[in-house]
């Protein structure tokens, strides 16, 4: 596959910061967070409103230093050796000749998401988006964060090839779980988005999770009322 680096974007939104939540944005009216937090909420929702609304800082633990300067080094070598597209180019020319990209930003107005795909393969006939993750397990976290770029980059292309989602071992070329996006996988992932937008408009409580080893190894845990 020919690599392809995005550079360009025929849309720009005007965006403003929430003003008591950090890094929620209102981008045409909406509130509008990170496709990350949907890892976060799926661990525990009331680390959202620790580091979100509380803005209580925790120190970056090795595990996060480890795979930023991976992911970071995999990023300067593809920028090296790839082409800079616009996204649309490189959305109609994958229709006959497949390319790679490698930190494709993807975001929808409408369902109020936004994020970097660390890795998207565009075929002729089908459109591949992967997310590198530590380890090989699938959890129900990291699939909803895949399924959510799948959902917006569906939106945002308004392509009609089929859409695939899949997690890759961090460093490697094992690709340990993938998934198509199907309209039932659409509507759940709709309403976890439409979950978390419930949580920081007020309209849903931001519930701490049950499992006394993810308290174990938060990183919010000292500030937590609710640690176990």
């Amino acid at each position: 596959m020919e690599q392809k680096n995005i550079t360009q974007y025929s849309i720009n939104y005007e965006t403003k910061q929430h003003p008591s939540v950090k890094g929620l944005q209102i981008i045409e009216g909406k509130n509008n967070f990170p496709i990350s937090w949907l890892n976060k909420q799926g661990y525990c929702e009331y680390q959202l409103y620790l580091e979100h609304v509380k803005n209580i800082k925790s120190p970056t633990t090795p595990e996060m230093t480890h795979g930023s300067e991976i992911h970071k080094q995999l990023e300067d070598i593809f920028k090296q050796e790839s082409a800079q597209v616009s996204f649309e180019e490189v959305i109609e020319s994958s229709k006959s000749e497949a390319s790679m990209s490698r930190e494709c930003f993807v975001i929808s107005p409408k369902y109020g998401i936004r994020g970097h795909i660390d890795e998207i393969w565009m075929k002729p006939e089908e459109i591949v988006i992967i997310d590198d993750k530590p380890g090989r397990t699938p959890y129900k976290s990291t699939m909803n964060q895949v399924r959510a770029y799948c959902l917006a980059f569906k939106d945002m292309s308004g392509d009609d090839r089929k859409i695939k989602g899949a997690l890759r071992e961090r460093g490697t070329e094992n690709l340990f779980w993938i998934e198509p996006f199907t309209e039932d996988v659409e509507k759940e992932i709709k309403f976890t988005i439409d979950r978390i937008h419930g949580l920081f408009n007020g309209s849903k409580p931001f519930m701490p999770t049950k499992n006394p080893k993810k308290c174990h190894s938060c990183r919010f845990k000292h500030d937590c009322e609710h640690a176990q």
